[in-house]
């Protein structure tokens, strides 16, 4: 178990989708920002239709074109049943978001992430806007839970 922040100096969290960028403006946003490191919250992280943000690949790209370092944290992600149950059969925004902030507390993943390895890192998932994304709703949960977290979309 990982103990909470005890520091009140506010700990920097960013956020990313992959869709609707290309390339270099994904990587672009990435080095500007100065985050250290990329942290994969999909739940299918190698799929085909990640193109240069599949997961096989994406380390590479980081370290050399941000300098930034790579690590895929499932526990972030959503079940295949939430997933399947939003994307895939077009449940409500409002079920799916309140199911996944259920997930996220069951988990208690406020208490088993290391702040030091959020702490100037950045969430991706795919969607290129945060409004309907889990990767919003983690910062969120995360924020909330403990209470010096600043976070930044970077759409």
């Amino acid at each position: 178990m990982v103990t909470k922040m005890m520091t009140q100096k506010p700990l920097n969290l960013f956020t990313i989708g992959f869709a609707g960028k290309s390339a270099a403006d994904f990587f672009t946003r990435l080095k500007d920002s100065g985050i250290k490191r990329v942290i994969d919250i999909r739940l299918h992280p190698d799929s085909q239709l990640a193109g240069f943000a599949k997961q096989s690949n994406l380390s590479y790209f980081l370290k050399e074109i941000v300098a930034a370092d790579y690590i895929h944290l499932p526990e972030l992600a959503p079940t295949p049943e939430l997933f399947n149950s939003y994307k895939k059969l077009g449940g409500p925004w409002v079920t799916y978001e309140m199911e996944f902030l259920e997930l996220m507390s069951e988990r208690r993943i406020e208490d088993k992430i290391d702040p030091g390895l959020i702490a100037g890192g950045c969430l991706l998932c795919s969607e290129h806007q945060p409004h309907h994304c889990h990767r919003r709703l983690v910062a969120e949960y995360l924020k909330a839970k403990w209470n010096n977290v600043e976070v930044t979309h970077l759409v």
